[in-house]
């Protein structure tokens, strides 16, 4: 029994605490990305002033994160989708695509 108390704290230790930190640190970012969308999603909910859902597809993450681009739709709209900028930084969504914000970060000129 006396061997074994090495191996136990050599190699099964630090391998169990890698993992255990590891788990912690990608479950934050599974768990942050869900929480983005939710709150573009309520946030659109509020600036258009509906109680539908509000659906949100071509999601792109810009300026390493500080910002998303993508394109919404509500289930009361009949034009389609539409775009949006969400800055992740000051929680400000910009709907207007002709805006200095959106054309910026979002338009095809940063893209290039």
């Amino acid at each position: 029994m006396l061997k074994s108390r090495p191996f136990l704290l050599l190699v099964v230790a630090p391998l169990a605490f890698t993992a255990i930190v590891g788990a912690a640190i990608f479950g934050n970012q599974a768990l942050s990305a869900g929480k983005v969308d939710q709150e573009i999603r309520a946030a659109i909910a509020a600036e258009l002033d509906t109680a539908s859902t509000v659906e949100l597809s071509q999601l792109q993450e810009i300026q390493y994160g500080y910002g998303v681009c993508g394109l919404y739709r509500t289930d009361e709209s009949a034009n389609g989708l539409a775009s949006f900028f969400y800055d992740t930084t000051n929680r400000r969504l910009v709907l207007d695509v002709n805006s200095r914000a959106y054309t910026a970060n979002c338009g095809l000129s940063s893209v290039c």
